[in-house]
């Protein structure tokens, strides 16, 4: 893509061009009832090598990358502060350039709290390089859960850490609130303030 600035004036950074949150800001992405919901939860991590831990997993730039450190699984966790409306995982590999580190089995997993999570999906990745989206339905429903997590269970090539560079949750967009009507008559005038 060209240098094209964003709506609110200001410019992607290099790398950023084609996250999910950007292309639907700028109208490439068709559905415009989803919005990023992953700024409203605690994000925590299994493991993570020092500066290579959710700060760039999440900075919208997939020149960086989350790296873990120790045994599989490696686990990614949401947590959100009330039972939240999930429509879609979107994670960024790049196998090209992360070889042995990209994930080649991923479990999908959600709950109100961490004993009672369940598999949602389990899913074999075949050398991927690119945005991947998996929607998540429970029942035929959208998902409804505290909390999502994200478990690495196996990379390319026997691999022992995993470096997954971008991954962002999807939910609904909110309605607008309704436009209350102005009370401006003398009757009401004379409750609007309290002594």
């Amino acid at each position: 893509m060209a240098n094209v600035a964003d709506v609110d004036g200001r410019r992607p950074q290099h790398g950023q061009r084609d996250h999910p949150t950007v292309l639907r800001r700028r109208g490439h992405v068709h559905s415009q009832d989803k919005r990023e919901i992953g700024a409203n939860a605690v994000w925590s991590l299994s493991t993570c090598k020092q500066g290579f831990g959710i700060e760039q997993l999440r900075d919208k730039n997939k020149d960086t990358y989350w790296q873990s450190d120790g045994p599989q699984p490696h686990l990614i966790n949401v947590q959100f502060p009330k039972k939240t409306t999930i429509l879609e995982l979107v994670l960024y590999a790049d196998y090209k350039a992360d070889e042995s580190y990209t994930p080649s089995k991923i479990s999908i997993r959600a709950g109100t709290h961490f004993h009672d999570l369940r598999e949602i999906q389990c899913v074999d990745l075949e050398e991927p390089n690119g945005w991947i989206t998996f929607p998540l339905r429970d029942n035929g429903e959208p998902l409804r859960a505290n909390i999502l997590q994200v478990a690495i269970l196996l990379n390319h090539q026997n691999g022992r850490d995993t470096h997954l560079r971008q991954m962002c949750v999807i939910g609904p967009l909110l309605p607008p609130l309704p436009q209350l009507p102005r009370f401006e008559t003398v009757e009401f005038s004379q409750y609007s303030c309290l002594r």
